[in-house]
């Protein structure tokens, strides 16, 4: 009889948990849980962009960004929450197609410098303009709902969050299985002998760019109706370098490896928060704290888990379950097993 997969064995009880935990958490408690599935969404975006694609972005923050603030124009001005909604991850798609178009262009760092300056000019612009609100930000943003349909708790907003988050990896996981899948494995390990096989390079980073683009923007979209409030503070320069460390430290080109990170992170974060709070501590603690703890855990796991924590999890549970398996028919004498 043969045994289930190492993922759907790891799968099954990490979805109940999920499942169970918005029931019996308090407020503060859901707030990093809802945190925790925004952070996770855009991710798996992430995770794609570089496992997948081999392309380095530092301005995931700002399709998130442009998402939160799509959803939330389009409620403060009389359109119904779910289409504010939808429209977050479409805005934020053809945004990076737009800016996409010639940052592909570059690779490597220069990609990385560029994307990154992207997100500067962006939240500039959003603290200067009259209809974002300046540096005050928009405020009093219409709770999401569906009809007549109003979230009210912290609870559903975490429901919302996992719902979205399970989309995002299930869309991912469908491309990934995909004939461009394979198509964008080939483009990760060697552009030059991607093209060489017939395959469009430039419109497959181009697409792949969006999907992650597109993530983030409906975990934007989430975030401005969960806190009501959005503002160009809400998205600092560090949160996308945050997005890379999560699914660097989970493991690139895995699914389950963003969430992994991303729940590897969030925690340790608020580890570090609550211990910058301790008296005595400076006021810049926190973010000299966050600084140091990312440049650590990306040198640790460079050096000691180089593909990420899920990959090094799940290789030692196939391992150990080889090891306790039955021989098969062959073995018992020492000789391989014939190939059927």
């Amino acid at each position: 009889m043969s045994r289930p997969p190492v993922g759907l064995l790891i799968g099954l009880p990490v979805a109940a948990v999920t499942l169970a935990l918005p029931a019996v958490l308090d407020d503060s408690a859901l707030a990093v849980y809802i945190l925790l599935g925004l952070s996770a969404m855009v991710t798996v975006g992430v995770s794609l962009l570089m496992g997948y694609a081999g392309q380095v972005s530092l301005g995931q923050g700002a399709f998130y960004a442009i998402g939160a603030y799509t959803a939330a124009l389009l409620s403060l001005g009389g359109v119904p929450p779910t289409a504010g909604l939808v429209a977050a991850p479409v805005v934020a798609a053809v945004f990076a197609v737009v800016i996409g178009t010639p940052l592909l262009r570059l690779r490597g760092h220069h990609l990385a410098f560029a994307t990154l300056a992207m997100q500067l000019i962006l939240l500039s612009l959003a603290g200067q303009l009259d209809f974002t609100g300046g540096d005050i930000g928009l405020q009093a943003i219409p709770q999401f709902g569906v009809g007549s349909f109003e979230m009210g708790g912290a609870a559903a907003y975490a429901y919302l969050t996992w719902g979205g988050l399970a989309l995002v990896m299930l869309v991912t996981h469908n491309v990934i299985t995909s004939r461009p899948g394979r198509a964008l494995r080939a483009l990760a390990t060697s552009e030059t002998a991607a093209a060489s096989s017939g395959i469009p390079v430039g419109r497959y980073k181009l697409t792949v760019f969006a999907l992650s683009a597109a993530f983030a923007g409906l975990a934007g979209g989430i975030y401005c109706f969960y806190t009501g409030y959005v503002a160009p503070g809400s998205f600092p320069v560090l949160i996308s370098i945050q997005y890379i460390v999560m699914a660097v430290v989970g493991g690139l080109g895995t699914i389950w490896g963003a969430v992994v990170g991303a729940t590897a992170i969030t925690l340790l974060l608020q580890g570090l928060s609550t211990l910058a709070t301790v008296p005595g501590m400076p006021t810049y603690a926190p973010s000299v704290l966050s600084y140091a703890v990312y440049a650590l855990v990306l040198i640790v796991v460079v050096l000691f888990l180089p593909q990420g924590l899920l990959p090094a999890i799940t290789g030692r549970l196939a391992a150990r379950r080889d090891r306790t398996r039955p021989p098969l028919e062959g073995e018992r004498d020492g000789s391989p097993a014939e190939s059927r």
